[in-house]
Formats: C-alpha cells, sequence, structure tokens
C-alpha cells in the first residue's frame, strides 16, 4: 500500500522559514521522482517543485524559485521541501506526491494528505 505522510506545517511570519517532510512508504522510493504542489483557499491546485529520483535534477514554479529547496533522503524514504522567505501568498495545503517534476500534475499516480502552511502577519 502506497503511503505519502507530508508534516512540518504551521504557522509562520512573512520573511519566515519553514520545512516541510514527506515520508513515503509502499514502493521503491528511490527508484521514482517527487514531487510538491499546493492549494491555497479559493485557488486550484499548483505545481510548486520537484526532484527527480537520485534528487540531482531539481525545478521550481517561478513563484517559489530562490526561496524554496526541495531535496530528498533515499535512505530514509523522505523528501523535504524547505521553504524560506515565506509570503503570505504562500499560504495554501501543502502536498507531496508521487511523479516527475515537469509532466503535470495529471500524471501522478499517489498524493499525500496534505500538511498546512499559514503565512500571516
Amino acid at each position: 500500500q502506497v503511503q505519502l505522510v507530508e508534516s512540518g506545517g504551521g504557522l509562520a511570519q512573512p520573511g519566515g522559514s519553514l520545512r516541510l517532510s514527506c515520508a513515503a512508504s509502499g514502493f521503491t522510493f528511490s527508484s521514482y521522482a517527487m514531487s510538491w504542489a499546493r492549494q491555497a483557499p479559493g485557488k486550484g491546485l499548483g505545481w510548486v517543485s520537484g526532484i527527480y529520483s537520485d534528487g540531482s535534477d531539481t525545478y521550481y514554479a517561478d513563484s517559489v524559485k530562490g526561496r524554496f529547496t526541495i531535496s530528498r533522503d533515499n535512505a530514509k524514504n523522505t523528501v523535504y521541501l524547505q521553504m524560506n522567505s515565506l509570503k503570505t501568498e504562500d499560504t495554501a495545503l501543502y502536498y507531496c506526491a508521487k511523479g516527475p517534476p515537469l509532466k503535470g500534475l495529471a500524471s501522478y499516480d499517489y498524493w499525500g494528505q496534505g500538511t498546512q502552511v499559514t503565512v500571516s502577519s
């Protein structure tokens, strides 16, 4: 049974930082690319970042590039999203998903339950 469990969300000030984690199980984690997506209140689901299986290739949406960093620890079956210089516009429910960064959200076959990030002054 494939499971993706996000954690690390919470409340941050504008300009602050949070680190999200996604623990994966039920598949050979090291063989697959992983991505992060988010859904803000009243907005559709948007892709945020992705990383290929060995961690050597990373990709970011323009809205987060330079502020967020995706990484993974294959020994721990975990993918991370380090979020720095947070903006109120980053407030959203963040999901991790199993799938390549540039293929589009519809191609991702498994999703976590989401972790809430709120950025507020």
